[in-house]
């Protein structure tokens, strides 16, 4: 049953449940309705035989001259008859009964007897005649060893109550249809939303236009759904925009290299077929550009490779405590032989301590510093070197080059994206978004910025959360 329910549409499921919290509640409240109405009902029948009077001498008389009737037929008929549907009989000490007025004689019960032999005032009760119908009794002490008990038929209660139940029924049954149809129009209503968002889904997964949107009004779930759905697309279209552009990006910056290799290649390939060799020092020069032209296109690769790995959030993947000044140092010794002979690199580094991948620390300051070697080597005095200090986990890496426009800064950080100035200029254009890349998933910050002395040049400050001694372990 549960496998079928869940089988079904869910506007099929909304109505459903709409009619059957309905129906619980109109079913509440019937029986409710019914047993209060019960209550009334019988209440009121007790306080109307609780309130009738019996004239106690001739019953008392009746009893002990004459002979006691157990047949309504054989009634007297100089006693005078109760009201329409009463019963009156009397019972002794013994529980004997003896039937007054009336059309049934009525069993005797025990708390009958208690109320004859003065055990009980009052006894309060159900019973059943001999014409099979059922009775409300009250019973009453009438004299020592005698009680009066007055009856009247349940039927008084019985019947309004069944009609009363035939209309409850009704009204329910109209109700929980009633229900039903409107759990319909309101589950078509309440899904219409839904609807939308499946369309537009579904013209996604056929089309693979990511530039649909929903129409978003209101502040409830449907539209928090709705709001999710076209910032999904979004990112999407965004990511997918990224992915044809760096794949644009990638195309540009390789045929660059490959077609001086081809060249190169070519003309060697020409000297050989020809038997024209090339002149040794022609020909060293040729091997050694493509020497270049091959290391250009193994660095461009795996920059490629390690941008088309997914962005970690900060503080995820595989870290470990790094001393940041180590890390500094090594890029630091890695960087002093490709720098332009004269040019001296000066390190100042305090300890600190941080969370990241060596590896991948290591590479952002190597790349900090090519980059601070390669644009001081075009300043006005290349012999001014490259500062690098660690001050209070703060590392400033400062060139003393042409400097970068204030109008291109916001862009040093896209892929590819290199200054008209620096084209000529040997790198690819993805240094310093792999930088950023790395320093966001360790949880710190990188920025450019012109340096603040006024001596020209630039200033690169990267800020690492850490400490100046290293964690505890454990």
């Amino acid at each position: 049953m549960r496998h079928r329910f869940r089988d079904l549409p869910l506007r099929s499921r909304l109505a459903l449940l709409t009619a059957l919290a309905v129906a619980v509640a109109v079913a509440v409240c019937s029986g409710v309705a019914w047993f209060l109405v019960r209550g009334q009902l019988t209440s009121s029948v007790d306080e109307t035989l609780r309130s009738s009077r019996v004239d106690a001498p001739p019953l008392i008389a009746r009893v002990q001259t004459g002979p006691c009737v157990t047949d309504p037929d054989q009634l007297p008929s100089d006693l005078p008859r109760p009201p329409l549907g009463f019963v009156t009989q009397v019972v002794n000490a013994d529980g004997d009964r003896c039937l007054i007025q009336g059309s049934a004689l009525l069993d005797v019960s025990d708390t009958d007897v208690a109320v004859a032999q003065g055990r009980s005032p009052e006894s309060l009760h159900d019973a059943t005649g001999s014409d099979g119908a059922s009775y409300r009794v009250v019973t009453r002490q009438l004299a020592s060893g005698y009680a009066v008990t007055v009856a009247r038929p349940l039927s008084e209660v019985d019947d309004p109550l069944r009609s009363l139940a035939v209309v409850l029924a009704l009204v329910a049954a109209g109700g929980v249809v009633g229900a039903a149809g409107v759990g319909v129009a309101l589950a078509r209503a309440g899904l219409r939303p839904v609807d939308r968002l499946t369309e537009a889904t579904e013209h996604i997964a056929r089309t693979e236009d990511l530039s649909v949107r929903i129409p978003v009004t209101g502040d409830d779930e449907i539209a928090r759904l709705s709001r999710s759905f076209n910032s999904m697309t979004a990112a999407l279209a965004s990511s997918r925009e990224l992915q044809q552009q760096l794949i644009a990006d990638a195309g540009h910056e390789l045929r660059t290299p490959l077609t001086s290799l081809r060249t190169n290649i070519e003309l060697l390939a020409r000297s050989e077929e020809t038997g024209r060799p090339l002149p040794p020092e022609d020909r060293r020069q040729l091997m050694a550009s493509v020497t270049a032209q091959l290391t250009e296109l193994a660095a461009l690769i795996g920059d490629l490779q390690e941008l088309s790995r997914p962005e970690r959030v900060a503080g995820s993947g595989r870290v470990e405590v790094v001393a940041l000044h180590e890390v500094a140092a090594r890029a630091v010794a890695r960087a002093r032989p490709r720098a332009p002979q004269g040019m001296p690199i000066d390190a100042e580094l305090d300890p600190w301590f941080v969370r990241g991948e060596p590896a991948a620390l290591e590479r952002v300051v190597v790349n900090l510093l090519d980059n601070a070697v390669k644009f001081g080597a075009e300043g006005r005095d290349p012999r001014a070197g490259v500062d690098v200090v660690l001050r209070d986990g703060v590392l400033l890496v400062r060139d003393r080059g042409p400097g970068i426009p204030a109008e291109e800064l916001p862009h040093v950080f896209e892929r590819f994206w290199r200054a008209p100035g620096a084209r000529r200029l040997p790198g690819s254009g993805l240094g310093l978004s792999i930088v950023a890349r790395t320093v966001r998933e360790s949880g710190g910050d990188i920025t450019l910025r012109p340096a603040r002395d006024g001596a020209g040049g630039t200033e690169a400050v990267l800020r690492l959360p850490g400490a100046p001694v290293p964690p505890p372990e454990g």
